[in-house]
């Protein structure tokens, strides 16, 4: 990202919209209480204010929010600060972010789409751990943004990014949260090997 890309993040988070609830598709997942989501260290990419950074560590979880934005990290730990949740926030430019190996139980990624940090994800995650990822297909811009196809998926383009992963669950087609349409993907996998 650039410096651009950094201010326009700054902008859109120092507005005062946007959802402070976690995701539909992360809650849909912790409401199935079956699924093998094994409690630790969870890392939140592109957090923004943090909306599913605090519905984690809320639930227990070691949480680490990493985004380019200071105005939206700094909205998400006064957040935190007033639930008393501890989470480590990191400022980061993802295009230059390097993951650690097998340092994470569960990885999030919401509403942002870098296909080259895909494997930096997988490699991250520990052995029994978890994937929750969802963001935009390619039908989104026939109703709104994001328009770029950069940042789109392609048809069934997640499922075969993790076809290496045990698939929990995936969706794919248009959705409502919060009362706006969105085409979107989502896939909630289990690294096994």
């Amino acid at each position: 990202m650039s410096i651009e890309d950094k201010v326009r993040w700054d902008q859109q988070h120092g507005a005062a919209r946007g959802s402070t609830e976690a995701s539909g598709f992360l809650r849909e997942i912790f409401a199935a209480e079956a699924w093998p989501i094994r409690r630790g260290r969870a890392l939140d990419i592109a957090s923004g204010k943090g909306r599913n950074a605090l519905f984690l560590a809320d639930r227990g979880f070691d949480v680490v929010a990493i985004d380019i934005s200071p105005v939206g990290l700094e909205e998400g730990r006064r957040r935190a600060a007033e639930k008393n949740l501890a989470i480590t926030w990191q400022q980061a430019d993802l295009e230059q972010l390097q993951l650690s190996e097998a340092a994470y139980d569960l990885i999030v990624n919401f509403n942002y789409l870098q296909r080259s940090l895909i494997p930096q994800i997988k490699s991250a995650l520990r052995i029994g751990g978890t994937v929750i990822f969802e963001t935009y297909l390619i039908d989104q811009p026939a109703i709104g943004h994001p328009k770029n196809p950069a940042y789109l998926l392609e048809h069934n383009e997640l499922l075969d990014c993790f076809r290496d992963f045990r698939v929990l669950y995936y969706r794919e087609g248009q959705f409502s949260e919060a009362g706006e349409r969105a085409f979107r993907a989502g896939i909630f996998a289990q690294k096994v090997a």
